[in-house]
């Protein structure tokens, strides 16, 4: 349990988060956070350090994580371009982000800073509260970069027996096939080039591609390919209902969109700021209600 930074007796508990990273103006983390920590009696503070409004880059981050720890904040998460950038800067990773290879969570804790991931978790619990029961036997998974690496892992965590990687660039699926095979198994993972060629023997594909987001649309791959008996899941979470979300529905397949991923990941994220226990449904219920970018 943490110790939180507190004023007089009379007033409400406080901390201070952020989230670092690139173009993260459109986040819902900071509505998320403080939303849930009023609920609780919390008052949170969720900054946001846009390297691009401040116009710096990765290589000013470790002066950007001195002063937001000497500023007394908690912890911040991390995105895009720095999960795997802030690693060297930590003093400890948990286990979880250490098999990543990637940081989304830096708690500062007894002047240690500890690095942890919840995006594994955040796919891991949203499949299996909105696909339960789906067949694991195997997944095809398109996209190998920072959330595809997190994606890969939580498959193999919850069972998939066998899981086809298949990247833009292929160094980077073959680079993830080799490091998660020595942790599951190198029979449960390999990299792949043909969609149609892996799809035909799968049980289930997930994008984790930008593809389908507003900024890229269309779809991932050739909708001919897909089969009502597959199910097919989305890590985009805006728009809710991607170009293939839409071609699985109407083909029949059970299908789970982005969003759980982005509730989860920050559910998970809270309780090791906090160390209290979030509200899934009110979390969800604020992630809903911040206006799309």
């Amino acid at each position: 349990m943490i110790t939180l930074e507190t004023a007089p007796a009379t007033a409400v508990p406080s901390l201070k988060l952020g989230l670092i990273g690139a173009d993260i103006g459109p986040s819902r983390s900071p509505a998320m956070h403080m939303g849930e920590g009023r609920a609780q009696g919390l008052a949170i503070r969720y900054d946001l350090f846009d390297l691009t409004a401040r116009h710096l880059s990765v290589a000013d981050l470790p002066a950007l994580l001195t002063e937001i720890e000497a500023a007394g904040y908690r912890g911040v998460n991390v995105t895009h371009p720095c999960k795997q950038a802030v690693i060297p800067l930590l003093d400890a990773l948990s286990p979880e982000a250490e098999a990543l290879g990637a940081v989304n969570t830096v708690l500062f804790e007894n002047g240690r800073r500890i690095g942890n991931n919840t995006d594994w978790y955040g796919f891991s619990e949203s499949f299996t509260r909105g696909l339960h029961g789906a067949d694991l036997r195997h997944a095809v998974q398109l996209g190998a970069g920072g959330a595809g690496t997190a994606v890969a892992y939580a498959l193999l965590k919850m069972g998939v027996e066998t899981l086809t990687l298949i990247d833009a660039d292929p160094a980077r699926a073959e680079a993830i096939a080799t490091r998660y095979g020595a942790l599951f198994g190198h029979g449960r993972i390999q990299a792949g080039i043909d969609a149609k060629a892996a799809l035909a023997g799968a049980t289930g594909l997930v994008n984790a591609t930008p593809i389908g987001m507003a900024a890229h649309p269309g779809l991932p791959l050739d909708a001919a390919l897909l089969r009502p008996d597959l199910w097919v899941a989305e890590i985009i979470y805006f728009p809710r209902e991607t170009a293939l979300l839409k071609a699985a529905q109407a083909m029949g397949c059970r299908t789970l969109d982005g969003t759980g991923m982005a509730l989860y990941q920050a559910v998970q994220a809270f309780r090791l700021f906090t160390g209290r226990e979030p509200e899934p449904a009110r979390m969800l219920q604020t992630l809903q209600a911040v206006p799309a970018p």
